[in-house]
């Protein structure tokens, strides 16, 4: 079954402890950096479109991309009733993104570019970005820690909630971190119905991904700790980098 197909419709209350509020607000703080006043954001990767909403609430225009429409769909319904100018919603894998216009920043959030597994489709995102932002623009996104990905292997994961169970086997080897994810879900009857998805994530180091987003034709970049400004630590489980658009 394709990633997030099943996961889809009990994404958010599995992620009820991700803490979108305090990530929107370092976002924000990130963003302010640029070299460019920041109205319209680029929300690459967006999900069920939680970050979307909050920054759409705080004053921002937003286009929202994602490569999986089920994920797209929950996104567009929570926008509905929004404050602020509803967001645009589109289909569209990250390598393949295409805009009619530029933003002014773009953002990708919790590790997003990891399930990016091969270093091409990483730095073609990362040309696709330099077209659509500004000069003077912003990129922020973040990316899983070394250590965290070492810990995780051959670990079970489990996430409940009202009328969902979640399993979670991964395997980190070669840089590559395995996914198996067991998912039972209440039916109306009260019975439980059990579907499985496999998910698949590369770890990318600082210096690469550095390497790259300068190739790309982007400077000023910095690496950040979990929602800190200060250089990342060694066994920081997020990393958050920022670059402006030359």
């Amino acid at each position: 079954m394709a990633s997030y197909e099943l996961l889809a419709p009990f994404y958010d209350e599995l992620m009820r402890d991700a803490d979108y509020t305090r990530r929107a607000g370092f976002v924000e703080k990130l963003l302010r950096r640029a070299r460019r006043e920041v109205r319209t954001v680029l929300d690459l990767a967006c999900g069920t479109g939680t970050m979307t909403c909050l920054l759409t609430e705080r004053g921002y225009e937003l286009i929202a991309v994602d490569g999986s429409e089920d994920m797209l769909m929950r996104a567009r319904e929570k926008a509905q009733g929004l404050r602020g100018i509803e967001p645009l919603f589109l289909h569209q894998p990250m390598p393949g993104l295409d805009l009619n216009d530029t933003v002014d920043a773009a953002i990708c959030c919790l590790d997003s570019l990891n399930y990016l597994t091969s270093p091409r489709d990483v730095r073609r995102t990362f040309e696709r970005l330099r077209l659509f932002i500004s000069p003077g623009g912003a990129l922020v996104f973040d990316v899983h820690g070394l250590r965290k990905l070492e810990q995780m292997d051959g670990q079970t994961y489990f996430d409940e909630g009202e009328d969902v169970c979640c399993v979670w086997r991964t395997e980190f080897r070669r840089g590559l971190l395995d996914y198996c994810v067991d998912l039972f879900a209440r039916r109306e009857d009260g019975g439980w119905t059990r579907g499985t998805e496999y998910h698949r994530q590369r770890y990318y180091s600082v210096a690469e991904l550095t390497a790259w987003l300068a190739e790309a034709g982007f400077t000023a970049i910095r690496a950040y700790g979990d929602c800190r400004l200060r250089p990342p630590r060694e066994d920081e489980g997020r990393i958050y980098l920022f670059a402006v658009r030359k």
